[in-house]
């Protein structure tokens, strides 16, 4: 009876996690979409369900909702449907949206989809091949061979995304970074622009002026033709060879338009810059400054943790929640129980995390959607995207085991099974590190070369 209750109970969250993702893909992804696939929608609900039950499931685990057998069972159909999500309905799906997108390829895209599906399968398995994640123990489609390639894709985009946030955070909210921009500034560019524009209509009206004066002359429908029509154009002079060269007037103008463009973002940018450093005036900007200031030491502390680890080759045994009060409490000679404020603390630290990161993916891949998608291959891009986010969560599974005491990693790691746990922190660190170095070198340069762009005449 106990475990038919604790079956209604994740069924129905998982209807509302359901519902959810399909909220989220009507209104924020295809909201400018008129053209939307029924798979497409089911499966990126489906997976995000699946995803946020993950989570779910961690937290009962520290709380201890639902019963031991029950939370075990559901975790193993949670794993299992997610994987097969992951590895061979979305890749197909992706691979069947491709090939009816060319026409050549459309009466068979059945068969050309199994292909494309195929070669996926090849290179999702020889993934393994330079890592340190097979087992000879298990079977080829078993849970602990599919995750483990999984997990290598998870946590690389983790540790890419984290490095790169962990660096643009502070540099987005700290005001140290921002340029002073003045009205002087944004009124000087903005009069570069007006006198472009000026030009391109200058340009642009002498263009059908030339064009009007060459058509009542005839030069345009009575041209010479045939023979002797030739010959008379080669031995006379044209009525309009004093009229300027068309072609060279049309490549000013190309290249003032392309000017005005690039002033015009500039613009925008100062304006943008403008904003920003009246707000940081502001206490909410105060605020967000603190937090940069914040988010810095963390950057260099995550940083110089992730070079430690990385030269001397270690992972924790405990979870820093645990770790910080024994440190703390042996530092101040205090009796504190340890265990029970561990777990509290723990819960609360899980969930910020959790709920962190399906925020911030999810405004990320709202960003992506924008910025690449198109009537045609917006179908592709979602499936993409489910993809990346399913592959995410699994990964945050893995990595957020660490997070949690002991006794609560027990029917995690059963149903996880032999993975090379290790290895995963071992790799979120190499490409965390690689990753935070690129953008503090990437927004250096590019701060660095603002203020002179602005100021070139």
């Amino acid at each position: 009876m106990s475990f038919l209750i604790d079956s209604s109970i994740m069924i129905t969250s998982q209807i509302l996690f359901f519902g959810f993702g399909w909220l989220f893909f009507m209104r924020q992804l295809f909201k400018d979409y008129e053209v939307r696939q029924y798979v497409v929608q089911v499966i990126f609900s489906v997976t995000f369900a699946f995803s946020c039950t993950m989570f779910e499931l961690i937290i009962f685990e520290i709380l201890k909702v639902l019963n031991s057998s029950s939370r075990y069972f559901h975790w193993k159909m949670n794993l299992c449907v997610i994987l097969l999500i992951l590895v061979f309905m979305v890749p197909f799906y992706i691979g069947y949206f491709i090939v009816s997108n060319i026409r050549l390829l459309h009466k068979q895209r059945l068969l050309f989809s199994c292909l494309l599906w195929l070669t996926f399968m090849y290179f999702f398995w020889k993934l393994g091949d330079p890592f340190p994640i097979l087992s000879p123990k298990h079977g080829i489609l078993s849970i602990e061979q599919l995750i483990s390639r999984v997990g290598v894709i998870g946590v690389t985009l983790m540790a890419l995304l984290s490095g790169f946030g962990a660096v643009n955070c502070p540099y987005t909210y700290m005001s140290y970074f921002l340029r002073n921009v003045t009205d002087a500034d944004i009124l000087a560019l903005e009069r570069r622009l007006l006198q472009t524009m000026d030009m391109i209509i200058s340009k642009k009206k002498r263009m059908a002026m030339t064009r009007r004066t060459m058509f009542q002359k005839g030069e345009v429908h009575n041209k010479p033709s045939g023979f002797w029509g030739m010959i008379k154009s080669v031995t006379t002079s044209a009525p309009g060879s004093e009229m300027p060269d068309l072609t060279l007037i049309q490549q000013e103008v190309d290249a003032l338009e392309e000017l005005s463009r690039q002033l015009f973002l500039e613009t925008a940018d100062l304006y943008a810059t403008k904003e920003r450093i009246e707000y940081s005036k502001t206490f909410k900007g105060k605020y967000f400054n603190f937090l940069g200031y914040f988010f810095s030491i963390y950057c260099v502390w995550k940083i110089f943790m992730a070079t430690i680890n990385i030269v001397f080759d270690r992972v924790g045994k405990t979870d820093p929640v645990t770790r910080g009060i024994e440190i703390t409490v042996n530092y101040l000679g205090i009796q504190f129980d340890v265990k029970f404020w561990s777990q509290h603390i723990s819960f609360i630290l899980v969930g910020i995390i959790i709920v962190t990161s399906i925020r911030g993916l999810l405004i990320t891949l709202t960003k992506f959607f924008y910025a690449i998608s198109s009537s045609k291959s917006s179908n592709v891009i979602v499936l993409l995207l489910a993809q990346i986010m399913g592959m995410y969560f699994v990964s945050s599974v893995l990595l957020i085991r660490m997070s949690m005491p002991l006794e609560y990693r027990t029917i995690i790691t059963e149903v996880l099974g032999e993975l090379q746990f290790n290895f995963y922190h071992r790799w979120f660190d190499v490409i965390f590190l690689v990753s935070a170095l690129s953008s503090i070198l990437f927004l250096y340069l590019a701060h660095k070369q603002a203020p002179e762009k602005h100021m070139a005449p």
